[in-house]
């Protein structure tokens, strides 16, 4: 009981394997809720149960009350069912309701002997205990993704500001008629950069609040895609040198090219930022083994200052960011969301002397990885 994995687990254990080890047609597991001051009746699965599904709240409660190993007849309720409360150090954290013998089963009254009443009221205590280490873990969760939420709306306000303001600056000087033709391009250049980054940090933002999602796998030629990611690099950041360095054969790699190009996107922005905006990007990559399987390993270096030592251990983190005038801080999480959904790892090697990542990739995933004869 102590050691069920999540909610999940421990309703299953509750509601699915409890009733059979009892002879009772069913159980069910309700949970207290604190702030609404009521119960929310649980399923085989820890789902909440929906009309039509039966809860204590749908058929009448127990006539019996468990407690410390004692039975307590109530003046109403059904007869064969029992009610025991799950007591834990904050007090009551839900209920477990016993419901009637399964078919054939016997009928007796009261409906639990005394050995059965104590070894009940013993898996109960320790239910307690669990059901409030997960609920405390849920309310951990839940807080700490409001936070999160609320740390991201403040960043966005404060890094939309300043694209918004170049927008609206030059805006409104577009209709002064003492502009000149090649000042009005240059404005109207402006303005559709500022507009591109507020879409890269609305992307990047949606791209972390969607979480993990699925690829659309394309098997390319490793070379050629190799290639193609270095001279899209060299458009992206203008002023910043490309090199590459691809010791790769004929080999082939599936991946979903968007969410990789992201990656290798957001590291040369980063680069870029680092470097202001001049300097070397450098890309290596070779295949390597890992268990038994081939993998790309490509390293992403730049010729800047590197990753401060302040924020190299939480370099993945979302919101990390030191010295970057624009962003949302999200960008080697998201990064590192993508790589991971391929079944890869990224990683930040020792300075040399600038900063440098290294990404992981299997060439193939393990349901394609070719066979050996």
């Amino acid at each position: 009981m102590l050691e069920a994995p999540d909610l999940s687990g421990l309703s299953a254990l509750l509601t699915r394997d409890l009733p059979r080890a009892l002879g009772r047609a069913r159980t069910w597991l309700l949970l207290w809720d604190r702030k609404l001051e009521a119960f929310e009746s649980l399923t085989d699965g820890g789902t909440q149960a929906g009309p039509g599904q039966s809860s204590p709240s749908s058929e009448a409660g127990g006539r019996w009350l468990l407690a410390e190993g004692h039975l307590i007849e109530g003046p109403q309720g059904r007869e064969d069912q029992v009610m025991v409360p799950l007591m834990a150090r904050a007090g009551v954290v839900g209920m477990l309701v016993l419901g009637e013998p399964a078919a054939g089963g016997r009928r007796r009254r009261p409906p639990l002997g005394r050995r059965d009443a104590a070894l009940v009221s013993a898996l109960a205590a320790r239910a307690a205990l669990a059901l409030e280490n997960h609920l405390y873990q849920r309310e951990v969760v839940a807080s700490e993704r409001m936070a999160a939420l609320g740390t991201m709306a403040g960043m966005l306000a404060h890094d939309f500001r300043g694209p918004m303001t170049i927008i609206r600056g030059y805006a409104e000087t577009l209709t002064d008629g003492e502009v000149s033709p090649s000042d009005l391009r240059a404005r109207a250049a402006l303005i559709v950069q500022a507009v591109d980054r507020l879409e890269r940090m609305t992307t990047e933002t949606l791209d972390f609040a969607r979480g993990g999602g699925k690829l659309a796998r394309r098997t390319l030629p490793l070379r050629l895609l190799l290639e193609d990611f270095a001279a899209g690099l060299a458009d992206e950041v203008p002023g910043v040198a490309i090199r590459s360095d691809f010791a790769v054969g004929s080999e082939t790699i599936a991946v979903d090219v968007d969410k990789l190009r992201r990656v290798l996107s957001n590291m040369a922005a980063n680069a870029r930022d680092a470097m202001g905006g001049q300097g070397t990007l450098t890309l290596a990559a070779h295949v390597a083994v890992r268990d038994g399987a081939p993998w790309l390993e490509l390293v992403v270096s730049d010729s800047g200052p590197g990753v401060p030592p302040e924020i190299r251990e939480r370099v993945f983190e979302p919101f990390v960011t030191k010295g970057k005038k624009q962003g949302t801080g999200l960008g080697l999480a998201v990064s590192k969301r993508f790589v991971e959904d391929h079944g890869g790892l990224v990683e930040l090697l020792p300075e040399g002397p600038g900063a440098r990542f290294r990404i992981a990739l299997p060439l193939h995933p393990p349901a394609e990885a070719p066979r050996s004869t």
